[in-house]
């Protein structure tokens, strides 16, 4: 049992779980591109490609409006369609499963690893049939699946793999940055996100026909630089080679992501620094169990995910979140399991019995706030938060 705590007093204002780091730069990125006249795709989309193609190491990186866009233009220029399967971990939001659906095909919930909470390899090899077209391996709060092992399982079926790396700006497995990985990988600017542009997305890729094959559907499937046909150098004339999608992002978006782009490094960094913070307060507490790490990979702390140890508290999870909330301590819960939701039971017949560990785990889990322009005071409050409520709670 650990000592007691010297308690603060609880916070005079709400802590948000997340508030975005908006600089003047991105101000002024935004004004300026107001004034251009420039205001859907165009030369700061291109910019903001180029930039982050050049940040993860990748051959091409095109701009869209969503995560959600770029696994389902990833998906779709693979060939996936009826009849076929893709393999998703449950523990996920559901833009992950949807996007399947969308493209006619089924999604395959498999279960998590136990400690990682990462999609589990074993799971995944159980799940594959001769209908499995695709995996999507999702790197939880930042924090890289066991990507070897997944490449392996797929290499050996010859299976493709899209990843969902949302939180994993920026990160690394191996020594090589998510984005570099695999042959297509799929980033999220929403605004609780480690870079925003308030909505957007990107799919990172070296394979010159996925890329091209994701550009032109993600614009109605106009031939390529239709959105050029309003400048001086462009033409009229378009031709629509696909019946495509709405996907494009928007100059106003991008203005965003360049500056963002630039200090995410540094915006990492400070996740990282309240991460430790965390570690070195609740190391001690044995009701919880702390995020995992693994040796081979670079954590982007998108999120820090503590674990209730139930048996030994008091209080359900709920209670716990309304004890942080009564001091003024917003927190999240990441994720509800796909198989928990009404639409995924009752089109794949799924149940919690099904997926012992991401329901077990899904009881206990916790976001806590962890973003860049949180102060040295948020970060004792929210640790003096959790350390009363488990004082207070603990059996």
């Amino acid at each position: 049992m650990s000592a007691p705590v010297d308690r603060r007093s609880p916070r005079a204002h709400y802590l948000p779980f997340h508030v975005p780091a908006i600089g003047d730069e991105e101000i002024q990125a935004v004004t300026d591109t107001l004034r251009s006249g420039w205001l859907t795709t165009g030369p700061r989309v291109k910019q903001f490609e180029a930039d982050f193609a050049a940040f993860v190491g990748a051959r091409h990186a095109i701009a869209l409006n969503s995560a959600t866009a770029a696994l389902h233009l990833s998906l779709e220029a693979l060939g996936v369609g009826p009849g076929d399967e893709v393999v998703v971990p449950t523990m996920t939001f559901t833009a992950t499963g949807e996007v399947v659906v969308h493209l006619g095909a089924t999604p395959v919930l498999v279960d998590c690893d136990p400690d990682t909470m990462n999609i589990d390899p074993v799971a995944i090899e159980a799940a594959i049939t001769p209908r499995t077209k695709a995996i999507v391996p999702v790197h939880l709060a930042g924090l890289p699946s066991d990507m070897g092992r997944i490449r392996a399982i797929a290499g050996r079926r010859g299976i493709a793999i899209v990843e969902d790396a949302a939180h994993s700006l920026p990160a690394s497995y191996a020594g090589v940055p998510v984005g570099r990985i695999g042959e297509l990988t799929c980033f999220s600017f929403y605004a609780t996100k480690t870079i925003t542009t308030g909505e957007g997305g990107m799919v990172t890729t070296d394979n010159d026909e996925r890329a091209a094959r994701i550009r032109l559907m993600s614009l109605h499937g106009i031939s390529h630089d239709g959105w050029k046909r309003y400048t001086a150098t462009g033409s009229w004339f378009y031709e629509v080679h696909e019946a495509g999608y709405k996907d494009n992002m928007t100059d106003l978006a991008a203005a965003l992501g360049i500056e963002q782009l630039k200090k995410a490094a540094a915006f990492r960094d400070a996740r990282l620094r309240i991460a430790e913070r965390y570690d070195a307060a609740f190391n001690s507490l044995s009701e919880l169990v702390l995020p995992a790490r693994r040796a081979d990979s670079e954590h982007a702390w998108h999120l820090y995910v503590i674990r209730l140890d139930l048996d030994r508290l008091a209080i359900d999870r709920a209670q716990f979140i309304d004890a942080l909330r009564q001091r003024n301590i917003g927190t999240s819960v990441h994720f509800i399991p796909l198989h928990l939701h009404p639409y995924y039971r009752r089109t794949l017949g799924v149940t919690p019995a099904d997926f012992p560990i991401a329901s077990a785990a899904y009881e206990r889990i916790v976001s806590l706030p962890i973003f860049p322009t949180m102060t040295d005071d948020d970060v004792e409050d929210v640790i003096d938060a959790v350390r009363t409520a488990i004082e207070l709670h603990r059996r």
